[in-house]
């Protein structure tokens, strides 16, 4: 039965193929970034209210969530959520295209026009489909993925509550993945990611002088070094992780020794003790150093993402509904990687998969890489993506009934 109910929802989503287009490109032309995204919660609010669905709007600022039930359900029927995010960044738009954004300074450059288009659509397929759901899915339109913690804003404003899923499943399509493959794996599959700052206190004085003063940039520039021994002689070489410094300011004055330097930059793991241990002897070594030369410091750490972490239940069925969109041949795994997604506040608390939807056409150019002035997308993903979701959510809760019964 279940099969039947996935050939369906892959009808229907190339179906809507043509509408998922006009959506993504009119997300696109009108790019807004995290938090600030009204028109884009006004359209996705409007559309789910036209498929007869309860909305509740300005969840964690500009977020939209809403509930799909089945029908005839218990009370105590399950819920499963899926997620979408829908900010763009601060990127100027090079690319030569109809749908190129209208906002000088903004750009779709990482696809959340395509997952917003999709959520859209998966919505309006779940409708159609309700008679099938043995549940509750609720649908989770989230804001300021772009590392200003738009998940988290929405959780402590409600999102998991009434109903609270107990399964999450979402998307990201891949620029640099073939069209139709799919990513659907357990365990870590993207890092923790967090921001550092480092705040050196020395005492400024002439650079012709240099011995009346503590120079703070020399001091930065030895814990600058030292930091790089942290990964490769204090973290076991069989786990993974990145200390990166990505700014350092000094000085105003050629010929001044400045009193004051600053660091900031990204930390990145697999594993919650490794980002402590990181933390601790970044510590360490800027406070021994420091009092090496005189100086003193402050740092601190900031924006602090999970690990995305897929359970082993949320990534066999999520692998089985793949192989029955695209083929059990174009379900893949690749080597988990350093960039960072707050997915992962959904998934540590209701425990899915998240997976990569391949989106670049092999026999053309490569794409450009998420986050550059040039990316796009193949967009025929769009209903696959949808499909995914769709069949993700429909299988699980269908699975739940069975195991209940």
């Amino acid at each position: 039965m279940t099969d039947e109910i996935i050939a369906q929802i892959r009808q229907e989503a190339e179906a809507l193929f043509p509408q998922l287009v006009h959506w993504r490109r009119d997300f696109h032309s009108h790019p807004e970034i995290g938090f600030q995204e009204v028109r884009t919660a006004g359209i996705v609010a409007d559309h789910l209210r036209s498929l007869g669905l309860e909305v509740s709007t300005g969840v964690g600022k500009t977020g939209v969530v809403a509930v799909i039930e089945g029908e005839d359900l218990p009370d105590d029927a399950p819920t499963v959520l899926l997620r979408f995010d829908m900010d763009a960044l601060p990127i100027q738009e090079e690319n030569d295209v109809p749908y190129r954004s209208r906002h000088d300074g903004v750009m779709h450059a990482c696809g959340h026009d395509g997952h917003t288009a999709i959520g859209m659509g998966v919505a309006q397929v779940l409708v159609n489909q309700r008679r099938h759901l043995a549940g509750r899915v609720k649908l989770a339109f989230q804001p300021a993925e772009e590392g200003m913690g738009g998940a988290l804003a929405m959780i402590e404003e409600g999102a998991l509550e009434n109903p609270r899923p107990e399964a999450t499943f979402g998307l990201h399509l891949w620029s640099r993945l073939p069209l139709n493959q799919v990513v659907a794996q357990a365990g870590p599959l993207w890092a923790s990611a967090g921001m550092f700052r480092l705040v050196v206190h020395g005492r400024g004085g002439h650079g012709a002088t240099p011995h009346d003063t503590i120079d703070a940039t020399l001091v930065a520039s030895q814990i600058v070094v030292a930091w790089q021994s942290i990964v490769a002689r204090n973290i076991d070489p069989t786990q993974t992780a990145v200390l990166s410094v990505g700014t350092f300011r000094s000085g105003d004055a050629y010929n001044v020794i400045s009193p004051r330097a600053e660091l900031t930059g990204t930390i990145r793991s697999f594993d919650p003790a490794v980002d402590a241990q990181l933390k601790e002897r970044m510590q360490e070594v800027a406070e021994g150093i420091c009092a090496a030369f005189g100086a003193t410091c402050e740092l601190s750490f900031s924006a602090q993402v999970p690990a995305t972490v897929n359970s082993e239940a949320g990534a066999q069925l999520m692998q089985e509904v793949a192989a029955q969109i695209v083929g059990a041949e174009q379900v893949t795994q690749i080597t988990p990687m350093m960039v960072a997604e707050d997915v992962s506040e959904f998934l540590n608390r209701a425990p899915g998969c998240f997976i990569l939807v391949g989106a670049w056409d092999p026999s053309g150019p490569p794409n450009s890489p998420h986050h550059s002035p040039t990316f796009d997308f193949d967009e025929r993903m769009l209903p696959t993506g949808v499909a995914l979701l769709a069949g993700a959510a429909v299988t699980y809760l269908k699975r739940r009934q069975a195991s209940a019964t």
